[in-house]
């Protein structure tokens, strides 16, 4: 059985810069499920083209995608990964995503005590992306900045 959604809260998190977390706002057991992951069902081919744009896909299998990005109802879409970008001392997984044929939940890896941030790991591949797609970003800013110097020049 599921955690009603009025046990669990959307707001700032703790980690920083990750934007909004997921919380709960009594304690949870070990092995409970705390919501499911709903969005958009779509097929891989579908979204395989947003090159790690779109942080909200969840791969069952190739024929079954679940897409979040739309669905900001769909609670499990703001559980953050305390193993991502930025690493805060103290701060684990608490949770993993389980699946159930083409259903996703979200359920307690240890007992969640009341008010805590619930983590989730996201996977080597997905920070893999996430750090791909950073780097291709500031090389980008890059370019950019030397040919706004390189124009500037040529101006004089």
């Amino acid at each position: 059985m599921e955690l009603s959604e009025i046990q669990l809260v959307v707001k700032r998190s703790t980690l920083p810069d990750a934007g909004k977390g997921l919380f709960t706002k009594k304690a949870i057991a070990k092995g409970a499920k705390i919501a499911e992951y709903t969005g958009t069902i779509t097929k891989w081919k579908e979204v395989e083209h947003h090159d790690g744009a779109n942080p909200y896909i969840f791969y069952v299998n190739k024929n079954h995608v679940i897409d979040a990005n739309t669905h900001k109802d769909s609670v499990a879409r703001y559980a953050n990964d305390a193993r991502g970008l930025v690493k805060i001392k103290g701060l684990a997984n608490n949770a993993e995503f389980v699946e159930e044929g083409v259903r996703v939940f979200l359920v307690a890896k240890k007992d969640i005590p009341k008010g805590s941030e619930i983590f989730v790991g996201y996977g080597k591949e997905y920070w893999d992306v996430v750090r791909y797609n950073m780097r291709i970003d500031k090389q980008r800013a890059a370019d950019a900045a030397k040919a706004a110097k390189t124009a500037k020049k040529k101006a004089k």
